[in-house]
């Protein structure tokens, strides 16, 4: 049997919009890339075409149809079928013409479809030192492939993308040994300057091991988004932040870019460029500083926001401008976009939802369930329920075990050996503790705070395989009772159905794929991104009557922003 690669290259990943419809993948192996981009969106026809026959064979069980042939072969195997993306990984440089083939395959891109190429560079610092010691030979992978018929450079992938009538929109140099590159380089100095060849020219073109590029169809204009962004606590940073940056990013057309600071760095002023502001404290004069400093750079300012700000003692203060003093908000529920229009009429709604899809790490032992709750000030929330879950545990014994997360209180108050605690931990041990686990428990009182929350507790556990026992409180929205998890309404209910999934382990894994399924349809990050990138054009096209109501709002923003700040 033929030995092939069976690992993704993640910057391939990041450089396929997320929400594609069609892709093809020209030589796949054996579909590790498809998979990947799979589990971030499930809805996507995912093509390949491999030359391996084993491979293929593997490939076949990830992807939604694999031709086992060249690509330089006839007739194309998928007839006239149009792609959003075309990925060539570490492949035209097999091909004995590549230029015809990507001229071939352009034709075959969408409108707004995108060629991506990860391509070897020749003029690695390596490539020349092995020619000049006299050592160089083929080996079995890598720069030196014994299969690769063709060479390429920064320049002539550049101009194999133009001869194609495609237009180049970004590229990115792979480097894994810049420090070797630039030694070769300085060893390589007075050779160097003799061809009147600038070092450091020569070291930048001498470290990339390959480039990755992105070409469309006709030249694109870019739009910047920079988001500031707390501290990661609970999860709410990735979600709100860190995620859709980096969906929004696999699109051309745009940049994005996250910073710890309040300064956007340095700005293209024929860019359209937004701001958002990740949970800000806008107070006084010097919020309305921050926020004229972004105006005078030409920004399109909005708010982050996902809580009820009238539960938050900080955001009382009447000098706070949170809300106001922005051109828009993006929010996570509608209730909670209620309460904001009241102070901005400009909001928008992005519902909470998953990046991707998680492998199912849980359901191993039917003898054994593991409930988990992770709350960070949720202390009001479980008391009421304290007795049944004691009654489910003195009941169940060993069958089931308590993993508490960041509550300390209600670890101590549970009567049973079988208990885990975690303190407050990063996002990803909580994933990781949330995959080993099979139910979730998700409290939540009726309170004009909660109604406005989202079910990220929901998507997060169903993504996982993790069966939800929820409050009606939010959940009854998301949650269909009986088929995609169990509601309780008070605490005998809990009590019952608890003791249900212990009993019946079978018939809670029923529910948790379910759920999966549920989430995988319809609350996935993929199909999110392109009505984001729309309201972000949106804003930027209406930026002059935006200003103009702005200033209506707060007219303190005309003045300049030093005077705003001294005025503090």
């Amino acid at each position: 049997m033929t030995v092939y690669h069976d690992s993704h290259n993640p910057d391939l990943l990041e450089r396929i919009p997320i929400d594609s419809a069609r892709v093809l993948d020209v030589g796949c192996n054996a579909g590790a890339l498809g998979f990947e981009y799979k589990r971030r969106n499930p809805a996507a026809r995912y093509y390949g075409i491999e030359t391996d026959p084993d491979a293929a064979v593997v490939a076949r069980t990830r992807l939604d149809d694999v031709a086992t042939t060249s690509v330089e072969d006839e007739p194309f195997p998928f007839g006239d079928t149009m792609f959003d993306c075309i990925v060539f990984g570490d492949v035209l440089e097999h091909l004995i013409d590549p230029w015809r083939i990507i001229r071939l395959l352009a034709q075959r891109l969408t409108e707004t479809g995108v060629l991506v190429i990860c391509m070897p560079n020749v003029e690695h610092w390596s490539f020349a030192e092995r020619i000049l010691r006299g050592t160089f030979d083929y080996e079995e992978q890598g720069l030196f492939d014994r299969t690769h018929l063709r060479w390429f450079t920064f320049e002539t992938t550049r101009r194999a993308i133009r001869e194609a009538g495609l237009a180049a929109y970004d590229v990115m140099p792979r480097v894994f040994d810049r420090p070797q590159a630039i030694a070769f380089a300085n060893a390589m100095r007075p050779a160097l300057e003799a061809l009147g060849i600038d070092v450091q020219h020569y070291a930048n073109r001498a470290a990339p091991l390959q480039y990755v590029w992105r070409a469309t169809r006709q030249p694109l204009p870019t739009m910047s988004v920079v988001s500031s962004m707390l501290n990661p606590v609970g999860g709410v940073s990735h979600v709100r932040v860190i995620e859709p940056m980096a969906a929004l990013a696999t699109y051309t057309g745009f940049s994005t870019r996250i910073i710890n600071s309040l300064d956007p760095g340095p700005v293209d002023p024929n860019q359209p460029r937004i701001f958002i502001f990740h949970r800000p404290l806008l107070a006084g004069n010097p919020g309305l500083a921050m926020v004229r400093r972004l105006l005078d750079r030409g920004f399109v300012v909005v708010c982050e926001f996902d809580d009820h700000p009238a539960y938050i003692p900080v955001l009382q203060r009447p000098d706070i401008q949170n809300f106001r003093a922005v051109h828009a908000i993006q929010t996570s529920t509608e209730p909670l976009a209620e309460v904001l229009r009241a102070q901005n009429p400009e909001v928008a709604v992005f519902p909470n939802a998953v990046n991707r899809i998680q492998t199912p790490r849980n359901f191993t032992d039917s003898s054994h369930l593991t409930l988990m709750f992770a709350g960070i000030n949720r202390e009001d929330e479980w008391p009421e329920y304290l007795p049944a879950l004691n009654a489910v545990a003195a009941l169940a014994g060993e069958r089931l075990t308590f993993r508490i997360v960041a509550d300390r209180g209600l670890y101590d108050a549970l009567e049973t050996p079988h208990k885990h605690f975690t303190p407050l931990c990063d996002y990803d041990t909580y994933q990781d503790l949330l995959a080993q686990s099979e139910i979730a428990f998700m409290p939540l009182k009726d309170t004009p705070f909660n109604r406005c929350k989202s079910d990220l507790k929901f998507i997060e556990a169903a993504s996982f395989r993790v069966v939800a026992l929820a409050s009606p409180t939010v959940y009854s929205g998301s949650i269909e009772d009986g088929r995609t998890g169990l509601i309780f309404r008070d605490p005998q209910e809990l009590q019952q159905r608890l003791i249900r999934l212990v009993a019946n382990p079978d018939a809670a894994r029923a529910l948790a794929d379910a759920a999966r399924s549920d989430v995988t349809a319809k609350r996935m990050l993929a199909s999110q991104i392109r009505p984001r990138a729309a309201w972000y054009h949106s804003l930027w096209e209406r930026r002059e009557e935006l200003n103009r109501q702005l200033l209506a709002r707060v007219p303190e923003l005309a003045q300049p922003a030093e005077v705003l700040h001294s005025g503090s």
